[in-house]
C-alpha cells in the first residue's frame, strides 16, 4: 500500500520511468538592448517637475535549442513621457539558458511561460535601472511583475480565441 502511495506520488510529480525533475538556470545574458533619448536637451534644460508617465510593454519568447536546453526571453519596452512628450525609451531583451528535464509538457508550458521569466525579471530590471541613470535621468525602478497571473492570461485569451471544433453531420 505504501508503495502504491509512493509510485502515485512520483507519478503526480511528473516523474517518468524514475526520471528526476531538474530546472537550472545555466546562463542570463543580454541578448539586445537600445535606450534613446530623442528630446535630452529640451528635458535637461527645462524647470519643471520630474513626474514622468512609464509606459511598459512585455513579451517572452521560448525556444527549445537542443536536448534538454531552452532559451528563455523577456523583451521589455519601457517608454517614459514627460509632459505627453517623451523623455526616453529603453529596450532591453534579457535572456536566459535553462537545463529543464523531467515535466509533463504543460508543467514545461508553465515553467517556460512563468517560471524562467520571473527568474529573468530582476535582471532586466536592474538593467533598465542602471540605463535610466547612465542617461541621466533619475533612477527607474519597476515594480514586481506576477508572471504567473500573466500566463494565466495568457492561456485564458488562447482558450477564448481558439477556433471551435467542427463537428461531422
Amino acid at each position: 500500500m505504501a508503495e502504491e502511495k509512493d509510485a502515485a506520488a512520483a507519478q503526480q510529480a511528473g516523474e517518468n520511468k524514475g526520471e528526476k525533475q531538474i530546472f537550472r538556470v545555466q546562463k542570463v545574458y543580454i541578448k539586445d538592448v537600445s535606450f534613446e533619448t530623442p528630446r535630452s536637451t529640451e528635458i535637461f534644460t527645462e524647470q519643471s517637475q520630474w513626474k514622468p508617465e512609464v509606459k511598459i510593454q512585455l513579451n517572452t519568447e521560448n525556444k527549445n535549442i537542443k536536448d534538454d536546453i531552452y532559451e528563455c526571453t523577456l523583451m521589455l519596452t519601457v517608454t517614459v513621457e514627460l509632459h505627453e512628450k517623451p523623455a526616453y525609451l529603453a529596450e532591453v531583451q534579457q535572456s536566459g539558458l535553462f537545463s529543464i528535464s523531467g515535466f509533463k509538457q504543460q508543467e514545461l508550458a508553465h515553467l517556460l511561460g512563468s517560471y524562467a521569466p520571473s527568474v529573468l525579471f530582476p535582471f532586466v530590471r536592474e538593467v533598465v535601472c542602471d540605463l535610466a541613470v547612465k542617461g541621466g535621468f533619475p533612477q527607474l525602478l519597476l515594480d514586481p511583475i506576477n508572471f504567473d497571473a500573466l500566463y494565466a492570461q495568457h492561456l485564458a485569451s488562447s482558450k477564448q480565441n481558439a477556433p471551435a471544433p467542427e463537428t461531422q453531420q
